[in-house]
């Protein structure tokens, strides 16, 4: 069965979440949108495309920074409303130069920094 990026469930704003999770470590590296367009240019090119909201324009990932994903595989959760985007980083995921942008975890009540930025 061929994959049609319209067969999955986006937003009112028509828009689908995607975790960015590195292929190899398993470790979460960042949430991100994306809709029918970058779904389907990400699955062409190989290389991760979101869109972004604030811009409201594609945003392919690395573009600007180097800091390049290069998509492993797409994966669809069983409500088709969530996208896993299994890849290869190159440099950091977060635009705090950090590795993963959940950098902060909250332990014992309190907020913990527990990753620092590369460099």
């Amino acid at each position: 069965m061929r994959f049609d990026p319209a067969s999955l469930r986006y937003d009112d704003r028509g828009l689908i979440p995607a975790v960015a999770q590195d292929h190899r470590t398993g470790e979460v590296l960042m949430v991100a949108w994306m809709n029918a367009e970058s779904v389907a240019r990400t699955l062409e090119t190989g290389r991760v495309t979101y869109w972004s909201r604030s811009r409201g324009a594609f945003w392919v990932k690395g573009e600007t920074s180097g800091h390049t994903q290069r998509l492993v595989e797409m994966r669809v959760d069983c409500d088709r409303d969530c996208l896993l985007v299994r890849i290869e980083q190159t440099g950091p995921a977060c635009h705090t130069n950090r590795r993963s942008c959940f950098y902060t975890a909250i332990r014992d009540g309190a907020e913990v920094e527990i990753l620092s930025p590369e460099g």
